[in-house]
């Protein structure tokens, strides 16, 4: 409940019986004080939330999933609960707890007090400063039905801050304990009946025979069938739950995979190929499968082989021996050929990160392909890759072979050599013939855990360059380790550069050198410059996509590495030279990550880039569906539609980066025409090697080899900077000068 002054207040009934009616802040909505009690927990742990990225329908309060994104986003641990009186006076932590009140609202409990049963809140819309004052179990439980929002800092987990590697996807699977401890107790069913049965077959099967008793074997029959119903129960159980622990453990394989290569820097997939990408994030679904199912299986064996073997030497120690022996003798065959498997195993997979490339660049570039006729160069391409890694995967395969073909005798020998043993020990009478069958019995169900263990031996040097193979993407350093922190500023949209210089790794000379300039907020600046004088890597920098420069730059007073890196890049719009248009409608890509814009937006943001006429000249105007690779539209069009998506939210600031230059004549007329009404109540960074684009610009920064050469308006830099001037008189020489007539063509005649 809200009193007057913001706090939550008891007016009735309460413990007096006085009736207790909600008094809401004056002038704030149940929906903005549910916000604004999320956002005043998460700055208790010190992050910032940014009200642009919580997502939920517009005049609906939030719900708690909506909130629990919206933190964890941020990088906090939250979780949505629904708690009773006596577990919310119990919570012992000093930080805050939202309570999402029944009326949309929500409060905030800062403080429990179990020796007198009440809680101390303080309202989400009162100053920070502010007293809290005390409600008990009555007044709480009139307006609030348990629904509560738990959260913390993120202190880590295995997951989210441990290196990929074998231990991290174990400790993945082992959070569903739970489960696994039912597939164990399954299989220590099957095992148990089985040493049960084989026991009993034991004890009556020479009766049986000797004094050929046909009941007892009809008794027998019915107990083996009955243990054979419960064993296939039992089997059948231990399948499906391992089919749930795998389908468990995949989804949040998948989601913690996709998040890390989102979180990935633009350097690393400008550096690395996307075929060697995916071809080494395939192999987390192989090492998964390989924990779920091979480790799983060999696990629950092991615990067969634990049951059975004592079993086994109380039988007959001789035949237990024998099989024991064997298995070792297994298990040193398969390691002595790991190490020569692991070096064949690293040429094959460098053989299919290859072929995996060529594949990716071949279908990604097709229309280069087809366009150049590079058909017959990309197969013999493929044809190389293919028999290169043939090659290898033969020569691992024949490597394979030899350790299996070692092991069948051995395992051959379990199964039936030990039989003939056992006859012979039985002939000799140092066994009966009931002991034997029961030990053949068991031994069978031996030799299957013991080669399922040679078998994982032998598939873990495979699995181990699976995990290097995973972790050289997955372990990459992520672009942001702590996205929620940082400051989240309302931009003006000054900027300034100050003795910037940065280098990119491995170049042998600066892409910036000791640069400095300022640019008012609210003014178009043009950059120009020759190839590689640097103007693309100032607006990498003013991205925050490169970060490891020295000096300063700064937007307005704040610092940009102060700056939280996803503020940063929403309070952008940043039109590329190529641009990349996702699988869906025309609307749908306008107003991608933008909710709560409306149609409204749409269409103002396409009038402002210039795309609005040809989307209303298409069949189903803005629902008309984007092929994947964007065939159904062409580049300017394509341009265009990604400068209305830069400009649908309104950006403080815009970076058109060679935005113009895949436009044709008319299109970029059109576009330049509107870049006054781009420009207007935002500061705009444009970089073209077109001079003419930036004629009208208020300021045009000069650079060349990465210094900063001259800054100042177009007619000035005519006059004084030669660099400037050498670059419009190369782009308007053709003005200047008289074309002589060419001579009329004339057409070949056969002769």
């Amino acid at each position: 409940m809200h009193s007057p002054d913001g706090q939550l207040q008891q007016s009735g009934p309460g413990s007096d019986g006085t009736p207790v009616t909600g008094i809401p802040q004056p002038g704030v909505s149940p929906i903005e004080l549910r916000v604004l009690a999320v956002m005043a927990a998460a700055r208790y742990h010190g992050v910032q939330l940014d009200r642009d990225d919580l997502r939920f329908p517009g005049g609906q309060p939030p719900e708690p999933a909506a909130l629990v994104d919206w933190l964890r986003n941020a990088g906090l641990w939250a979780r949505g609960v629904r708690m009773r009186w006596r577990s919310l006076i119990g919570l012992q932590s000093s930080a805050p707890v939202v309570l999402l009140l029944r009326d949309g609202g929500a409060a905030l409990v800062v403080r429990t007090d179990p020796a007198r049963d009440r809680v101390w809140t303080r309202d989400p819309a009162a100053e920070n400063d502010s007293e809290p004052v005390p409600v008990d179990a009555a007044a709480m439980e009139a307006v609030w039905d348990g629904e509560t929002i738990l959260l913390r800092a993120d202190r880590g987990n295995a997951y989210d801050n441990e290196p990929f590697s074998l231990v991290w996807l174990a400790r993945l699977v082992w959070t569903d304990r739970k489960l696994m401890r039912e597939i164990f107790l399954a299989s220590l069913m099957m095992t148990v009946l089985s040493i049960v049965m084989m026991l009993l077959v034991m004890g009556v099967v020479g009766g049986v025979v000797t004094y050929r008793s046909y009941n007892t074997l009809a008794l027998l029959s019915l107990l083996l069938g009955i243990a054979m119903l419960f064993e296939g129960f039992f089997g059948y159980i231990r399948r499906q739950l391992t089919i749930v622990l795998g389908r468990r453990v995949e989804a949040r394989v998948n989601l913690e995979m996709f998040k890390r290569i989102l979180g990935l820097p633009i350097d690393f997939y400008e550096i690395n190929q996307a075929g060697a990408i995916m071809y080494r994030l395939g192999h987390i679904g192989k090492v998964r499968d390989f924990l779920t199912g091979r480790v799983l299986t060999t696990l629950l064996d092991v615990v067969t082989l634990l049951l059975l073997l004592p079993v086994l030497y109380v039988l007959n120690p001789i035949l237990a021996s024998l099989s024991l022996v064997a298995a070792i003798l297994m298990v040193l065959i398969i390691v002595a050929f790991i190490r020569p498997i692991r070096r064949v195993y690293l040429r094959y997979a460098d053989a299919e990160i290859a072929k995996s490339t060529v594949l990716v660049e071949s279908v990604r570039g097709i229309r280069t392909v087809k366009s150049l006729g590079l058909e017959p160069q990309r197969k013999e391409a493929w044809d190389s890759t293919t028999a290169a890694t043939g090659s290898w995967k033969l020569e691992l395969q024949d490597l394979i072979n030899w350790p299996q073909t070692l092991v069948h005798p051995l395992e051959y020998f379990m199964r039936n050599g030990v039989l003939l043993v056992g006859v012979y020990l039985a002939i000799n009478g140092a066994m009966d013939a009931g002991g034997m069958l029961a030990f053949m019995l068991l031994s069978g169900r031996l030799s299957g855990p013991i080669a399922g263990i040679a078998r994982m031996m032998e598939e873990i040097e495979d699995i181990r360059n699976a995990v290097s193979m995973a972790a050289s993407v997955m372990n990459e350093k992520p672009e942001d380790a702590r996205p929620g922190i940082g400051l989240r500023p309302r931009f003006a949209g000054a900027i300034s550069f100050s003795k910037v210089s940065f280098s990119y790794p491995r170049a042998k000379s600066r892409a910036l050198d000791n640069i400095s300039f300022e640019i008012p907020a609210g003014s178009s600046v043009g950059l120009v410059g020759r190839s590689g004088s640097g103007k693309s890597t100032i607006t990498r920098l003013l991205q925050g996509i490169n970060r490891d420069y020295e000096g300063y730059v700064k937007l307005d007073r704040d610092d940009l590495r102060s700056i939280n890196l996803t503020h940063l890049r929403r309070s952008f719009g940043v039109v590329l030279q190529e641009n990349f248009l996702f699988r869906g409608s025309i609307k749908d890509n306008l107003i991608a990550g933008r909710p709560g814009l409306t149609m409204t937006d749409v269409v103002r943001a396409a009038r402002l880039a210039g795309a609005e006429e040809f989307i209303e000249r298409m069949p189903q105007g803005y629902e008309t569906f984007i092929e994947e690779g964007s065939p159904n539209v062409s580049g300017g069009q394509r341009q265009r539609l990604a400068i209305a998506r830069a400009l649908i939210h309104d950006p403080r600031l815009l970076i058109l980066d060679e935005a113009t230059s895949a436009l044709d004549p008319e299109s970029e007329a059109l576009v330049n025409a509107n870049i006054a009404r781009m420009a207007h109540g935002r500061t705009m960074v444009v970089v073209s090697h077109r001079l003419s684009s930036l004629t009208e610009m208020d300021q045009i920064i000069v650079l060349d080899q990465g210094s900063v050469m001259d800054v100042g308006p177009h007619r000035e830099l005519v006059d004084r900077c030669p660099v400037y001037r050498q670059l419009w008189l190369q782009q308007t020489r053709y003005m200047q000068s008289t074309r002589a007539a060419a001579p009329a063509p004339v057409l070949a005649q056969g002769h």
